[in-house]
Protein backbone atom coordinates (compact mmCIF):
# COMPACT_ATOMS: atom_id res chain seq x y z
CA UNK A 1 0.00 0.00 0.00
CA UNK A 2 1.47 3.15 -0.99
CA UNK A 3 2.26 5.85 1.91
CA UNK A 4 0.83 9.20 -0.69
CA UNK A 5 0.00 10.07 -4.28
CA UNK A 6 0.67 12.90 -6.33
CA UNK A 7 -1.83 14.81 -8.10
CA UNK A 8 -0.98 17.66 -10.63
CA UNK A 9 -3.03 20.80 -10.51
CA UNK A 10 -3.04 20.68 -13.99
CA UNK A 11 -5.56 17.66 -13.51
CA UNK A 12 -8.36 20.61 -13.22
CA UNK A 13 -7.55 23.03 -15.57
CA UNK A 14 -6.17 20.79 -18.39
CA UNK A 15 -8.00 19.36 -21.17
CA UNK A 16 -8.43 15.79 -20.29
CA UNK A 17 -9.47 17.09 -16.87
CA UNK A 18 -12.06 20.09 -18.15
CA UNK A 19 -13.51 16.86 -20.61
CA UNK A 20 -14.48 14.72 -17.18
CA UNK A 21 -15.38 17.46 -15.50
CA UNK A 22 -18.27 18.06 -18.53
CA UNK A 23 -18.82 13.61 -17.88
CA UNK A 24 -20.20 14.38 -14.12
CA UNK A 25 -19.41 13.71 -11.10
CA UNK A 26 -18.88 10.38 -11.18
CA UNK A 27 -15.96 10.12 -13.94
CA UNK A 28 -13.91 13.11 -12.04
CA UNK A 29 -14.48 10.61 -8.73
CA UNK A 30 -13.51 7.35 -10.89
CA UNK A 31 -10.72 9.68 -12.12
CA UNK A 32 -9.30 11.07 -8.79
CA UNK A 33 -9.66 7.34 -7.18
CA UNK A 34 -7.35 5.84 -9.56
CA UNK A 35 -4.76 7.90 -8.88
CA UNK A 36 -4.96 8.04 -5.32
CA UNK A 37 -6.38 4.54 -4.30
CA UNK A 38 -4.41 2.26 -2.16
CA UNK A 39 -4.28 -0.33 -4.73
CA UNK A 40 -3.03 1.88 -7.02
CA UNK A 41 0.91 1.68 -7.76
CA UNK A 42 3.75 4.07 -9.68
CA UNK A 43 2.92 2.60 -13.44
CA UNK A 44 -0.58 3.46 -13.21
CA UNK A 45 -1.04 -0.08 -14.16
CA UNK A 46 -2.88 -2.11 -11.63
CA UNK A 47 -5.28 -4.80 -10.74
CA UNK A 48 -8.23 -3.34 -9.15
CA UNK A 49 -11.89 -4.65 -9.74
CA UNK A 50 -14.99 -2.17 -9.94
CA UNK A 51 -16.34 -3.72 -7.26
CA UNK A 52 -13.40 -1.82 -5.53
CA UNK A 53 -14.02 1.25 -6.65
CA UNK A 54 -17.70 1.29 -6.21
CA UNK A 55 -16.99 0.45 -2.83
CA UNK A 56 -14.58 2.76 -1.56
CA UNK A 57 -16.22 5.89 -3.58
CA UNK A 58 -19.67 5.15 -2.32
CA UNK A 59 -20.74 5.64 -5.83
CA UNK A 60 -22.24 1.85 -6.28
CA UNK A 61 -21.48 -0.33 -9.04
CA UNK A 62 -23.61 1.44 -11.45
CA UNK A 63 -21.68 5.09 -10.72
CA UNK A 64 -18.76 3.45 -10.70
CA UNK A 65 -19.13 1.38 -13.86
CA UNK A 66 -20.31 4.72 -15.43
CA UNK A 67 -17.91 6.96 -14.10
CA UNK A 68 -14.64 4.46 -15.84
CA UNK A 69 -16.53 3.99 -18.73
CA UNK A 70 -16.22 8.02 -18.93
CA UNK A 71 -12.94 8.01 -17.97
CA UNK A 72 -11.99 5.43 -20.98
CA UNK A 73 -14.23 7.09 -23.51
CA UNK A 74 -11.76 10.95 -22.54
CA UNK A 75 -8.95 9.01 -22.83
CA UNK A 76 -7.83 9.24 -19.38
CA UNK A 77 -7.20 5.63 -18.93
CA UNK A 78 -7.65 2.24 -20.49
CA UNK A 79 -9.36 -1.24 -18.65
CA UNK A 80 -9.46 -4.43 -19.03
CA UNK A 81 -12.63 -6.30 -18.01
CA UNK A 82 -11.19 -10.08 -18.23
CA UNK A 83 -8.16 -8.96 -16.26
CA UNK A 84 -9.85 -6.30 -14.21
CA UNK A 85 -6.22 -4.35 -14.61
CA UNK A 86 -6.74 -0.80 -15.07
CA UNK A 87 -4.30 1.30 -16.80
CA UNK A 88 -3.80 5.23 -16.22
CA UNK A 89 -1.87 6.42 -19.51
CA UNK A 90 0.20 9.59 -17.93
CA UNK A 91 0.11 8.34 -14.09
CA UNK A 92 3.52 6.90 -14.56
CA UNK A 93 4.58 10.80 -15.41
CA UNK A 94 3.16 12.13 -12.24
CA UNK A 95 4.39 9.35 -9.91
CA UNK A 96 8.02 8.88 -10.83
CA UNK A 97 9.03 11.12 -13.56
CA UNK A 98 9.02 12.29 -17.56
CA UNK A 99 11.87 10.32 -17.82
CA UNK A 100 15.12 9.12 -16.16
CA UNK A 101 18.99 8.73 -16.81
CA UNK A 102 20.11 5.75 -17.29
CA UNK A 103 21.74 5.77 -14.38
CA UNK A 104 18.92 6.07 -12.03
CA UNK A 105 17.94 3.29 -9.67
CA UNK A 106 14.42 3.91 -10.34
CA UNK A 107 14.62 2.25 -13.61
CA UNK A 108 15.40 -1.08 -12.11
CA UNK A 109 12.29 -0.65 -9.30
CA UNK A 110 9.65 0.42 -12.44
CA UNK A 111 11.06 -2.64 -14.87
CA UNK A 112 10.66 -4.88 -11.67
CA UNK A 113 7.25 -3.49 -10.84
CA UNK A 114 6.27 -4.26 -14.16
CA UNK A 115 7.64 -7.40 -14.39
CA UNK A 116 5.26 -8.36 -11.59
CA UNK A 117 2.16 -7.29 -13.74
CA UNK A 118 -0.64 -9.66 -14.03
CA UNK A 119 -1.59 -10.50 -17.67
CA UNK A 120 -3.43 -7.88 -19.23
CA UNK A 121 -3.87 -6.45 -22.29
CA UNK A 122 -1.93 -3.16 -21.04
CA UNK A 123 1.21 -4.51 -21.44
CA UNK A 124 2.71 -4.14 -24.47
CA UNK A 125 1.23 -0.50 -25.06
CA UNK A 126 2.64 0.37 -21.46
CA UNK A 127 5.88 -0.58 -22.77
CA UNK A 128 5.96 1.33 -26.19
CA UNK A 129 5.30 4.18 -24.72
CA UNK A 130 7.82 3.82 -21.57
CA UNK A 131 10.56 1.36 -22.38
CA UNK A 132 12.94 4.57 -23.76
CA UNK A 133 11.73 7.60 -21.18
CA UNK A 134 12.14 4.78 -18.33
CA UNK A 135 15.15 2.65 -19.73
CA UNK A 136 13.23 -0.55 -19.93
CA UNK A 137 14.80 -3.82 -21.19
CA UNK A 138 12.27 -6.72 -21.46
CA UNK A 139 8.91 -6.13 -22.71
CA UNK A 140 6.05 -8.85 -21.72
CA UNK A 141 3.55 -10.02 -24.24
CA UNK A 142 0.36 -11.36 -23.83
CA UNK A 143 -0.40 -14.56 -24.67
CA UNK A 144 -1.10 -15.99 -27.67
CA UNK A 145 -4.45 -16.00 -29.21
CA UNK A 146 -4.27 -19.50 -29.34
CA UNK A 147 -4.24 -19.54 -25.41
CA UNK A 148 -6.73 -17.24 -24.53
CA UNK A 149 -6.40 -15.13 -21.34
CA UNK A 150 -7.94 -16.73 -18.19
CA UNK A 151 -10.46 -14.45 -16.39
CA UNK A 152 -10.12 -13.98 -13.09
CA UNK A 153 -12.08 -17.18 -11.65
CA UNK A 154 -10.45 -19.51 -14.14
CA UNK A 155 -7.44 -18.40 -12.94
CA UNK A 156 -8.13 -18.94 -9.22
CA UNK A 157 -9.34 -22.67 -9.73
CA UNK A 158 -6.32 -23.20 -12.54
CA UNK A 159 -4.07 -21.60 -9.69
CA UNK A 160 -5.78 -23.93 -6.56
CA UNK A 161 -5.98 -26.94 -8.56
CA UNK A 162 -1.56 -26.87 -9.17
CA UNK A 163 -1.20 -25.17 -5.76
CA UNK A 164 -3.31 -28.96 -4.50
CA UNK A 165 -1.24 -31.00 -6.98
CA UNK A 166 2.30 -29.80 -4.95
CA UNK A 167 0.68 -30.26 -2.15
CA UNK A 168 0.25 -33.94 -2.13
CA UNK A 169 3.30 -34.63 -3.62
CA UNK A 170 4.70 -32.48 -0.60
CA UNK A 171 2.85 -34.60 1.81
CA UNK A 172 3.95 -38.06 0.49
CA UNK A 173 7.58 -36.88 0.22
CA UNK A 174 6.93 -35.45 4.21
CA UNK A 175 5.44 -38.75 5.44
CA UNK A 176 7.97 -40.92 4.16
CA UNK A 177 10.57 -39.11 5.62
CA UNK A 178 8.87 -38.01 9.04
CA UNK A 179 6.09 -40.75 9.44
CA UNK A 180 5.09 -38.14 12.41
CA UNK A 181 5.55 -34.29 13.08
CA UNK A 182 4.72 -32.97 16.33
CA UNK A 183 3.10 -29.09 15.30
CA UNK A 184 3.25 -27.13 18.69
CA UNK A 185 1.46 -23.70 16.74
CA UNK A 186 1.24 -20.29 18.58
CA UNK A 187 -1.91 -18.82 19.52
CA UNK A 188 -2.05 -16.70 16.26
CA UNK A 189 -1.74 -19.59 14.16
CA UNK A 190 -3.94 -21.69 15.83
CA UNK A 191 -6.82 -19.51 16.46
CA UNK A 192 -6.50 -18.44 12.79
CA UNK A 193 -6.90 -22.05 11.38
CA UNK A 194 -9.51 -22.93 13.87
CA UNK A 195 -11.57 -19.86 12.65
CA UNK A 196 -10.89 -20.97 8.86
CA UNK A 197 -11.88 -24.74 9.85
CA UNK A 198 -15.33 -23.40 11.48
CA UNK A 199 -16.15 -20.72 8.83
CA UNK A 200 -15.25 -23.35 5.80
CA UNK A 201 -17.32 -26.33 7.89
CA UNK A 202 -13.81 -28.32 7.68
CA UNK A 203 -13.36 -30.02 10.80
CA UNK A 204 -11.32 -32.76 9.57
CA UNK A 205 -8.58 -30.64 8.54
CA UNK A 206 -5.01 -30.24 9.61
CA UNK A 207 -3.05 -27.44 10.97
CA UNK A 208 0.27 -29.36 8.91
CA UNK A 209 3.66 -28.24 8.27
CA UNK A 210 2.42 -26.19 5.12
CA UNK A 211 -0.67 -24.66 6.82
CA UNK A 212 1.23 -23.87 9.82
CA UNK A 213 3.94 -21.94 7.37
CA UNK A 214 1.42 -20.02 5.20
CA UNK A 215 0.16 -18.76 8.16
CA UNK A 216 3.11 -17.42 9.75
CA UNK A 217 4.33 -15.99 6.06
CA UNK A 218 0.73 -13.91 6.47
CA UNK A 219 0.76 -12.64 10.14
CA UNK A 220 4.42 -11.21 9.01
CA UNK A 221 2.20 -8.45 6.85
CA UNK A 222 -1.54 -8.75 8.15
CA UNK A 223 -3.07 -8.69 11.77
CA UNK A 224 -4.53 -11.62 13.13
CA UNK A 225 -7.83 -10.03 12.78
CA UNK A 226 -7.21 -9.25 8.65
CA UNK A 227 -6.69 -12.70 8.23
CA UNK A 228 -9.51 -13.84 9.77
CA UNK A 229 -11.73 -10.92 7.94
CA UNK A 230 -10.04 -12.53 4.56
CA UNK A 231 -11.17 -15.81 5.39
CA UNK A 232 -14.35 -14.52 6.14
CA UNK A 233 -14.49 -12.75 2.94
CA UNK A 234 -14.30 -15.50 0.95
CA UNK A 235 -16.92 -17.65 2.55
CA UNK A 236 -19.59 -14.62 1.20
CA UNK A 237 -18.30 -15.02 -2.02
CA UNK A 238 -20.91 -18.08 -3.79
CA UNK A 239 -18.18 -19.12 -6.23
CA UNK A 240 -15.32 -19.66 -3.87
CA UNK A 241 -18.13 -21.58 -2.24
CA UNK A 242 -18.92 -23.83 -4.60
CA UNK A 243 -21.80 -21.95 -6.72
CA UNK A 244 -19.55 -22.56 -10.19
CA UNK A 245 -19.55 -24.60 -13.25
CA UNK A 246 -17.22 -27.03 -11.57
CA UNK A 247 -19.40 -27.17 -8.31
CA UNK A 248 -16.07 -27.31 -6.73
CA UNK A 249 -15.55 -25.07 -3.25
CA UNK A 250 -12.15 -22.86 -3.57
CA UNK A 251 -11.87 -21.63 -0.11
CA UNK A 252 -8.62 -22.90 0.90
CA UNK A 253 -6.20 -21.42 3.16
CA UNK A 254 -3.58 -21.47 0.36
CA UNK A 255 -6.19 -19.78 -2.00
CA UNK A 256 -6.73 -17.00 0.75
CA UNK A 257 -3.36 -16.47 2.27
CA UNK A 258 -1.53 -16.70 -0.73
CA UNK A 259 -0.64 -13.28 -1.07
CA UNK A 260 -1.06 -10.02 -0.29
CA UNK A 261 -2.89 -9.46 -2.90
CA UNK A 262 -5.23 -12.13 -2.21
CA UNK A 263 -5.70 -11.27 1.29
CA UNK A 264 -6.55 -7.39 0.30
CA UNK A 265 -8.95 -8.95 -2.30
CA UNK A 266 -11.24 -11.26 0.32
CA UNK A 267 -10.76 -8.92 3.22
CA UNK A 268 -12.30 -6.40 0.46
CA UNK A 269 -14.96 -8.99 0.16
CA UNK A 270 -15.53 -8.68 4.01
CA UNK A 271 -16.09 -5.10 4.67
CA UNK A 272 -17.85 -4.08 1.62
CA UNK A 273 -20.50 -7.27 1.52
CA UNK A 274 -19.81 -7.52 -1.87
CA UNK A 275 -21.48 -10.49 -2.16
CA UNK A 276 -24.50 -10.75 -0.61
CA UNK A 277 -25.02 -13.84 2.63
CA UNK A 278 -27.95 -15.05 3.78
CA UNK A 279 -29.12 -14.28 7.53
CA UNK A 280 -27.86 -17.50 8.24
CA UNK A 281 -24.60 -16.97 6.65
CA UNK A 282 -24.30 -13.80 9.28
CA UNK A 283 -25.63 -16.31 12.64
CA UNK A 284 -23.30 -18.83 11.31
CA UNK A 285 -20.38 -16.20 11.09
CA UNK A 286 -21.14 -14.58 14.53
CA UNK A 287 -21.26 -17.53 16.59
CA UNK A 288 -18.04 -18.63 14.99
CA UNK A 289 -16.25 -15.36 15.68
CA UNK A 290 -17.96 -15.71 19.66
CA UNK A 291 -16.33 -19.30 19.79
CA UNK A 292 -12.48 -18.26 18.29
CA UNK A 293 -12.30 -14.95 18.81
CA UNK A 294 -14.05 -14.65 22.17
CA UNK A 295 -16.09 -11.73 21.50
CA UNK A 296 -19.42 -12.32 21.98
CA UNK A 297 -21.06 -8.79 20.52
CA UNK A 298 -20.09 -7.76 17.22
CA UNK A 299 -19.62 -9.94 13.95
CA UNK A 300 -17.73 -7.75 12.66
CA UNK A 301 -14.91 -7.02 15.44
CA UNK A 302 -12.10 -9.34 15.63
CA UNK A 303 -9.94 -9.09 18.63
CA UNK A 304 -7.49 -11.81 19.52
CA UNK A 305 -7.48 -13.09 22.76
CA UNK A 306 -4.12 -12.89 24.79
Amino acid sequence: MRDYAKVSPQFWIGKTGKELKKRGTDAVLVALHLMTSSHANMLGMYYVPIMYIAHETGLGMEGASKGLQSCIEVGFCDYDHDAEVVWVYEMACHQVAESLSPDDKRSKGIQNEYNDQPESKHLRGFYEKYSAPFNMTKCRDMEAPSKPLLSQEQEQEQEQEQEQEQKKEQEQKQAQLKPHVELKPDDDVLKIFEYWQKTMDSPRSVLDANRKGLIQRALKKHSPAELCKAIRGCSKSPHNMGQNDQKTKYNGLDLILRNAEKIDRFIALDAGNAVSASETMDERNARIMAEVMGDPQDSNTLEMAG
